[in-house]
């Protein structure tokens, strides 16, 4: 098929490499209901999120980690080998990955073992629409008795599988398998089939196996397992054979048919960026296509969402709406891009888009400032990357309206607009700003009142507004004109700091100044339309890229600051108090680039280090999560990745950011 020229290769691994290289470079895929499956290139579970069926009860969330792993043994001339590796406290058993030739990171993951003379070559694929996994083995070179022993955790995914007594998991035979329930909880069942395999009951637990990610984190580990026994099938040269395990009772797909299907779709989404896209921005775009899913509901059909980030976010408001420019509007998938506003809108209260939806319950939380304006400001994308002025008016407009409206009179959590026209918002003890971290009653870092990007999305939001509705309402237009007329000038007098040429990050309900030199700034540039003189955005560009770039995004502090945290990790109190503390996040180098390249015309010699400054990424998508952006990066060099192996908005702006940069190379430099 043409797209199959803008495929990239898939990510290939050496089996060569140590099993601490090995584990540390992860593999996700997901499908359109939020399940997914994940591991290391060592097929060794790290994470108490890894499993190869993570199913979504209630999509995309309700994650349940159903089927762990599943252990393979391969006899060959009459040769024992053992093909699978488990981590525990004071062993890796077995030891599997010393047979692995490679691990692919494709549309299938593959991984290939030597055993002897034959190889066997090991694929994972997700049904499309259902919790269901597919397991399909390939025996090359020598004929063998395959055996795989199956381990189900049937738990929430953030929890760990105790071993209590009596033992809380139990199975029953079924047509082609076996049945695995949790007594405690019979709504929890994994069917796991396989035609053309015996199945030998052999109920085992299996204890203690250690996720050093986990520990890491400053997480509890140690997990037992339940595998309630095995299924052997005889394998001629040749010869495939394949397993299938399912949350529901699983209707077995068919494998190449699925993975033909998979294959099309990221090549059409590869090949949408045109052929001006390089190799890394073809791979965001395709490793984009996990966080697009079907949100369900029961009252009306399901509608497209975006997850936040792997392994552990669901939706969330300000993430979707800065991801959907460059997930959705890039690859021109723009049916789907309305539906994630009308999944959105559909929740809207008090003129506030939800901060997230809950991960057990259709409820929605709305503690988020600037959600709602970041959904203006991706509509606006919308328009102009789509054209499509019918659905921006009939759908978008009052949605629009209303939040701006409400916001203005006063909204939850003492939104308002001020006597001068900006936007505060919050107290001590709220936030509702990105910089979101709470620990107790404590907020570790307040940004109540009045917060820089948040004024900066309020102006730009009514400078569009007064530009879009010329041409729909002139007395609308006016007000928006009136309004943006006014904030404008208050937000450079309440922000622009004189003695270090940037802004401020925000000012207090007393007024009270905070000049902690942050990344936030950078949206007063960046933004269709900002407050600031040209003077002053090149002045807050150049102070961003002096203390705060890194190859890998904008730190949230600048390093001399006394409170800036060097590194992500330990505790979960260590890790939350770095969070936003000096931590690197790479959805904020679009930003950084759209506003470098604005205060610079768009010059060669600007694109020319803009490109420079991405290619850090290239180099990023073979390590950590595989083919996709981690969510952050430690402050200081050498940047080493944390949080989620795979980001939206970091996948989103940096492959908006490379777009920005491609269309720039087919045209003439602005003088």
């Amino acid at each position: 098929m043409p797209e199959d020229q803008y495929l990239p290769p898939p990510i290939a691994v050496s089996g060569k490499e140590g099993f601490d290289s090995l584990v540390s470079k992860e593999w996700l895929i997901a499908n359109q209901i939020g399940a997914y499956a994940s591991s290391t290139a060592a097929g060794c579970n790290t994470r108490r999120y890894h499993g190869l069926l993570v199913a979504a009860a209630l999509p995309p969330v309700g994650r349940i980690m159903a089927l762990s792993t599943v252990m393979e043994e391969l006899t060959v001339a009459g040769t024992k080998y053992e093909l699978a590796t488990n981590e525990f406290p004071d062993a890796v058993a077995p030891r599997g990955f010393e047979r692995l030739s490679q691990f692919v990171n494709d549309t299938a993951p593959r991984f290939v073992y030597r055993a002897g003379r034959a190889r066997l070559v090991k694929e994972v694929l997700l049904a499309e629409s259902a919790n269901v996994v597919g397991l399909r083995y390939r025996l090359e070179g020598a004929a063998g008795r395959l055996v795989l022993r199956p381990f189900a955790a049937l738990r929430d995914y953030h929890h760990l599988r105790k071993l209590t007594q009596p033992a809380p998991i139990t199975f029953e035979l079924i047509r082609g398998g076996v049945r695995i329930a949790d007594r405690l909880q019979p709504a929890r069942s994994l069917y796991v089939q396989a035609d053309g395999a015996t199945f030998q009951p052999q109920p085992v637990w299996w204890n203690r196996f250690h996720y050093r990610a986990d520990i890491a984190r400053g997480q509890d580990s140690g997990e037992d397992l339940y595998s309630p026994g095995r299924f052997e099938c005889d394998l001629q040269p040749g010869q495939s054979f394949e397993l299938y395990a399912g949350f529901e009772e699983p209707q077995p797909f068919d494998f190449e048919q699925t993975l033909h299907r998979r294959r099309r779709r990221l090549a059409e989404l590869a090949a949408s960026l045109g052929p001006q896209a390089d190799q890394t921005a073809r791979r965001l775009a395709m490793a984009g296509d996990a966080f697009v899913v079907q949100r369900s509901f029961s009252d009306v059909s399901a509608s497209t969402t975006i997850l936040a980030g792997y392994h552990w976010f669901a939706d969330w408001g300000r993430d979707a709406f800065v991801s959907l420019p460059g997930l959705l509007l890039t690859t021109r998938r723009f049916e789907q891009a309305r539906q994630v506003f009308l999944t959105f809108a559909r929740a809207l209260s008090d003129g506030m888009i939800p901060n997230c939806f809950d991960d057990y319950s259709p409820t929605a939380h709305y503690n988020s400032i600037d959600a709602s304006l970041w959904f203006i400001i991706a509509a606006e994308r919308y328009l102009q990357a789509s054209g499509d002025r019918d659905f921006w008016q009939r759908q978008l407009l009052p949605v629009i309206n209303t939040i701006l409206g409400r916001y203005r009179d006063g909204t939850r959590f003492g939104i308002r607009a001020d006597a001068d026209g900006l936007l505060a918002g919050g107290s001590h003890h709220t936030q509702l700003t990105w910089m979101d971290v709470k620990l107790g009653q404590e907020v570790v870092t307040p940004r109540h009142g009045l917060a820089v990007e948040v004024n900066a999305l309020w102006y730009c939001a009514h400078r569009l507004m007064a530009q879009r509705c010329r041409e729909i309402d002139s007395h609308l237009a006016g007000h928006y004109a009136h309004l943006a007329d006014l904030i404008g000038p208050a937000f450079v007098k309440a922000f622009w700091n004189p003695h270090q040429n940037c802004l401020h990050d925000c000012v207090g309900e007393a007024g009270q100044v905070d000049s902690s030199l942050r990344p936030n700034q950078i949206l007063a540039v960046s933004l269709p339309c900002s407050p600031l003189s040209e003077p002053q955005q090149a002045a807050v560009v150049r102070a961003v890229a002096e203390h705060l770039l890194t190859p890998l995004g904008l730190r949230t502090l600048s390093p001399p600051d006394p409170r800036y945290r060097r590194r992500y990790g330990g505790s979960w109190e260590s890790r939350d108090r770095a969070y936003h503390q000096g931590t690197v996040w790479a959805w904020l180098m679009g930003p950084f680039v759209e506003a470098y390249l604005k205060v610079n015309q768009h010059k060669p010699f600007a694109a020319a280090q803009a490109r420079r400054w991405l290619e850090a990424f290239d180099e990023h998508l073979d390590q950590a999560g595989l083919g996709t952006i981690s969510e952050i990066f430690d402050g200081d060099s050498p940047h080493a990745p944390r949080g989620c192996i795979a980001q939206a908005w970091s996948v989103a702006e940096v492959l908006r950011a490379k777009m920005l940069l491609a269309e720039l190379g087919n045209q003439p430099a602005k003088s």
